[in-house]
């Protein structure tokens, strides 16, 4: 059971409170809608800190304080060779702004706060992990100092977040960590409000989409196998790939020789994130066809690409590899389908097909996805971390 906030410390109150967001990547996460939640919510000021994450990336460190009606950037380049020039980021900026809290989204950010804090700069400290990756960079000197590093965080925050309870368990574990301060899970969330929605008109257009980074581990060659099993059966089908990565050129490459332009269709990175939604929404069917390596950090991670795919009211086809992926086939219309381009086609084109399986899948989305509004998660559990809104 996680402690509760330490005796005489009362909760920090967002309105007219001042604070920093450290974290890697351009991507949509939770920093993102913490930003906006936190800023709708009367923070005085929000700075987010964003450093670069992968090496094909942008090599920009952006620094962006934001008030209601204002806001300033400030642009740093450095040399992006991960992981060795992670050791830029805590210099970037050296002095950061004075703030009440200090959220930090990986183990590197949050040592940033911690030293902060040390100087009465900040408050409290918040070590918010994405992910959890046993032998982050394989079994050498550089995972041990990563671990070295997030335990400490994980001991020295004023609070700590999850994405899910595999991955609390497993950083519990890996650290053999004493429940010392207050930790919460809080998984990936959607701005139910103002997404938009699929609807089964989009069964006419029969297009497929897949979200996400493009790597070994996501399964995407998988899935244009599959796409061209289908064409090949003479069942239409147009896939829609949004997200960049290692394998974008070799993909490319891939779709212009095989004669597949009209079929698949490359996106890359999307930095609007509503452009992304609606990319989703014109969308029939999700796909999230994850390599089940057992080493693969999706089995602790609770992917937002999943929530993304729910909020619009996506039937989802997956693979049995996030943690929750038996509970979104059971209560959200998802369905769990072999690693396999035969069975993984043979599926897409059964449920494009049937347009009442689609409905009822569409609905049992809808219904699922409410809980994890991001006001209603963050105004709950940021609370018993001690920041009120």
């Amino acid at each position: 059971m996680s402690p509760a906030l330490p005796a005489g410390r009362p909760p920090i109150r967002i309105d007219g409170s001042s604070f920093v967001i450290a974290a890697n990547g351009f991507s949509e996460g939770p920093s993102q809608p913490l930003h906006r939640f936190l800023l709708e919510n009367g923070a005085k000021t929000v700075t987010t800190i964003t450093h670069p994450l992968v090496k094909d990336g942008s090599n920009e460190h952006w620094v962006t304080t934001e008030s209601i009606g204002t806001t300033t950037k400030r642009v740093r380049k450095l040399p992006n060779r991960p992981p060795l020039t992670y050791a830029f980021d805590p210099f970037v900026p050296l002095r950061p702004p004075r703030a009440n809290v200090w959220f930090g989204f990986n183990c590197i950010a949050t040592a940033q706060g911690i030293v902060h804090r040390s100087i009465k700069r900040i408050d409290r400290v918040v070590h918010w992990n994405v992910d959890f990756v046993p032998d982050r960079f394989g079994s050498n000197p550089v995972t041990m100092l990563y671990d070295r590093l997030d335990a400490f965080c994980c001991t020295h925050a004023d609070g700590r977040v999850e994405l899910s309870e595999a991955a609390l368990a497993g950083r519990i574990e890996r650290y053999a960590l004493e429940p010392t301060i207050p930790a919460e899970v809080i998984p990936m969330g959607a701005w139910m409000a103002d997404t938009p929605q699929t609807a089964a008109s989009n069964l006419e257009s029969r297009r497929v989409v897949f979200l996400g980074s493009l790597v070994e581990r996501m399964g995407i060659d998988v899935l244009i196998d599959a796409v061209i099993l289908l064409r090949s059966a003479g069942t239409p089908v147009v896939l829609d790939v949004v997200g960049g990565g290692e394998l974008f050129d070799s993909l490319q490459r891939r779709v212009a020789n095989e004669g597949l332009t009209d079929v698949v269709k490359l996106h890359g990175f999307v930095p609007d994130f509503d452009g992304v939604m609606r990319i989703l929404a014109s969308a029939s069917v999700a796909m999230a066809p994850y390599d089940p390596d057992p080493s693969s950090f999706t089995h602790f991670a609770d992917p937002g690409k999943l929530k993304a795919y729910l909020s619009a009211g996506l039937p989802i086809l997956l693979t049995d590899v996030p943690p929750n992926a038996d509970e979104i086939a059971r209560e959200g219309g998802a369905e769990i389908i072999p690693f396999d381009s035969v069975l993984i086609a043979e599926r897409i084109g059964a449920l494009l097909g049937d347009p009442n399986e689609w409905a009822a899948r569409h609905r049992a989305a809808q219904r699922y996805t409410r809980q994890f509004d991001w006001a209603t998660l963050f105004t709950d559990r940021l609370a018993r971390l001690g920041v009120q809104a």
